[in-house]
This record gives C-alpha cells, sequence and structure tokens, in this order.
C-alpha cells in the first residue's frame, strides 16, 4: 500500500508539473503601447513558468551589488520592446533562478541516466555534461535578450528607408512633421519602427518638445540610424533648416549605408560556407565515393 501511495503521489506531483508547463506555455503576453492597445510579444516558455516565483528573489537582487546589472538590464528591455513586460529586477532574478532550477533538474537527469551506465564511463564525462547543462542555463536568459534586441534593431532598419520616403513626400507635400508621423502611424501596419514613432508623438502631445522626444526616442531604441536620424532632426530644428531637405538627405544617406551592409554579407558569404562545406559536403563526398570500395575490401578480408 505504501508503494502505491507513492507511485500515485509521484503521478499527482507529474500531472500538476505538465499543467502548469502547459498552462504557461499557452498563455499569450503582450506589451501596451502608447495609444492604449495591446501587443503581443514572446517570452521563452522556461521564463513563464518561472515568473511566479522571482518575487522569492526581491531580498537578493535588491542588494547594491545588482543595482548596476538590472539598471542594464532594464535599458536593454526597454529597447528590445519589453517594457511593461519583464522588469530589469525580475530579469535579473530569472537569471538566478535559471540555472538553479533548470540546471539542478539538467543535472538530477543526467544523474538518472549515470546510473545506467558503467561507473568508469560516467565518471570521465558526467561532469562535464552536468557542468555544460548549467552554464546553458546560466547563459539562456542573456542571449534571448540579445537575440530580441538584434531581431528589433534589424527590423527597424529595413522599415526606416521606406517611412523616409513616405516623410519625404508628406513633409514636401505641404504636411505638417507631426501630421505626416500620425498618418503614417495610421496607415502602416504595427511593427517595432511604427510603436517607437507613436510613442514619441504621443509624448510630444502631452507637451514634450519635438526636440527631447526625438532624443528620447534615441536613447531609447539605441539603435545607429534611428539615432542619427533623430540628432539630424534635432540639429534642424536648432538651427532651422528645411524638415524635407534632411528627410531627403537622411534617406538617401540610410539608402547607401544598406547597400554597403549588403555588399558586406555578400563578401562575407564564401568565408560563411567554409566552415558547412568542410564538415558536411566534403565527407558525404567522401563516403559516397569511397564507401563500395571499402565495403568490397571489408567482404574480402572476411
Amino acid at each position: 500500500m505504501l508503494s502505491i501511495a507513492m507511485y500515485v503521489a509521484w503521478a499527482a506531483a507529474a500531472a500538476g508539473l505538465a499543467w502548469h508547463v502547459a498552462a504557461a506555455a499557452a498563455e499569450v503576453t503582450y506589451v501596451t503601447l502608447a495609444d492604449g492597445r495591446r501587443q503581443a510579444r514572446a517570452l521563452p516558455v522556461l521564463f513563464k513558468i518561472l515568473l511566479p516565483f522571482v518575487g522569492n528573489l526581491d531580498a537578493l537582487v535588491s542588494r547594491p551589488a545588482f543595482e548596476r546589472r538590472i539598471a542594464e538590464s532594464e535599458r536593454t528591455l526597454v529597447s528590445a520592446g519589453m517594457e511593461g513586460l519583464l522588469s530589469g529586477r525580475e530579469f535579473v532574478a530569472l537569471e538566478i533562478l535559471c540555472p538553479v532550477v533548470t540546471g539542478a533538474a539538467w543535472c538530477a537527469a543526467v544523474l538518472s541516466l549515470g546510473a545506467m551506465m558503467p561507473e568508469s564511463v560516467f565518471a570521465s564525462s558526467g561532469l562535464a555534461i552536468c557542468a555544460f547543462g548549467v552554464a546553458v542555463c546560466a547563459l539562456m536568459p542573456g542571449m534571448w535578450l540579445k537575440g530580441e534586441l538584434k531581431r528589433r534593431h534589424t527590423a527597424i532598419m529595413k522599415a526606416l528607408p521606406f517611412v523616409l520616403d513616405l516623410l519625404t513626400l508628406s513633409v514636401e507635400a505641404g504636411m505638417d512633421f507631426i501630421s505626416a508621423l500620425q498618418r503614417n502611424c495610421q496607415t502602416r501596419r504595427m511593427d517595432a519602427l511604427n510603436e517607437e514613432l507613436l510613442r514619441m508623438v504621443h509624448e510630444i502631445q502631452l507637451g514634450a518638445s519635438r526636440r527631447d522626444a526625438l532624443r528620447a526616442m534615441a536613447d531609447r531604441v539605441g539603435q545607429a540610424d534611428l539615432r542619427s536620424l533623430a540628432h539630424a532632426l534635432v540639429q534642424a530644428d536648432e538651427f532651422g533648416v528645411s524638415i524635407g531637405a534632411i528627410l531627403r538627405i537622411q534617406s538617401d544617406q540610410l539608402r547607401s549605408r544598406r547597400f554597403d551592409r549588403a555588399e558586406k554579407l555578400a563578401a562575407e558569404a564564401p568565408t560563411k560556407m567554409l566552415g558547412p562545406l568542410m564538415l558536411c559536403i566534403f565527407p558525404a563526398v567522401f563516403v559516397i565515393l569511397l564507401g563500395p570500395v571499402l565495403i568490397q575490401a571489408i567482404d574480402g578480408m572476411l
């Protein structure tokens, strides 16, 4: 009876864990835009599972040793478009929880498999496998955040020349710059660049000057092309230069920089293809050509 009760308890625990994981995976997370609309943002399933437990680490991450890391994480989360979804304090807590919880689960799984292996084999590789799993779990939050930031910056970089062309045509046709921004936000689909422009327009409507809103957007996003555009518009506003002329010059410069980046990527392509070529194609050709000969030689020896 005791063993049956233990099996039932383990089964119930496994079912509860599976239910929690399934519920966390199905949950949709949102950020709130400047106009009140909600935009979906994808969080890793592991983050969704561990987020209910980050409050237990408030006393730890509130120490002065974590202040700098929390501030850096907060800035990166804002640049990656995760503001309001994750705070810097929560992200640092996740960086601590991921290696502790998932690393412990990984080590337990490795030890369970190691019990089925010969002791000599497991002793030489078990510790290295455990250390590798814990290291991956520790680096995963930072890698995810860098990937999200790079993806958002790439989306802004791709959309910026087209948006600049629309703004240039609107301003040169006689429309005010803010009105042109509002029209752009209304007619285009909501993407990363549109979210930032919408927030800048909202700040101006609340009373901020155009210069301050542009500087705030450049500092918030941290993307090189958008920062260059914002600084050029600030200088044009300070010196009274025509906004249409500045937009046209910036559009030409952006297209030139994008062409230079494309040429650089094209020049790097042969070098990047060399690794897969050496690792995959040459061994496959070697096996295809020499495989029958080796099989015949082995049959002759037997």
